[in-house]
């Protein structure tokens, strides 16, 4: 039987002696929610953050204001500023952080459905992916379940 994303994230964790925790926003938990259902989990999972609001970016994940006001809540920048604020607010080896417009409206800038920008953090670094439209979907599930997909396949490949 094949494992699933969040089975191979686990053993990879796992097997180097490293930690996962998120930074979510239009998932709103879901990455948190599909680690959590591999049993013995928190021996390499700390926790996540649902930062819906842009003010709880800044304030909890320590997304800067000036990047808040400058790119917005839906930017590359806001992105990797909430994979990294994660990990140092957990103490967690990776961070990995979801932002974007899932739908079914365009943002308050403008972003369009399925913009989407993921963010990977070790705590010192940052990484930032922005995959296409297309391989996110049309639906908001559709979206939201192919953000989580490629968050944890962004976690995988770097874990």
């Amino acid at each position: 039987m094949e494992k699933t994303i969040q089975e191979q994230v686990y053993e990879r964790l796992l097997a180097y002696g490293k930690t996962l925790c998120t930074a979510e926003s239009c998932t709103g938990g879901l990455v948190a929610a599909a680690m959590t259902e591999v049993s013995g989990v928190s021996q390499v999972f700390k926790g996540g953050v649902v930062s819906y609001w842009t003010e709880v970016k800044g304030s909890v994940l320590g997304v800067s204001r000036e990047t808040l006001e400058r790119y917005g809540a839906v930017s590359p920048q806001t992105a990797g500023e909430m994979a990294l604020g994660a990990a140092r607010l957990m103490g967690s080896s990776l961070a990995v952080s979801v932002t974007g417009v899932a739908g079914p409206n365009p943002d308050e800038r403008g972003n369009p459905v399925g913009c989407l920008y993921l963010g990977l953090s070790d705590g010192e670094r940052c990484w930032v992916r922005h995959p296409a439209p297309e391989a996110l979907g049309r639906t908001r599930q559709e979206i939201r379940a192919n953000a989580v997909r490629l968050a944890l396949e962004f976690v995988l490949e770097y874990a």
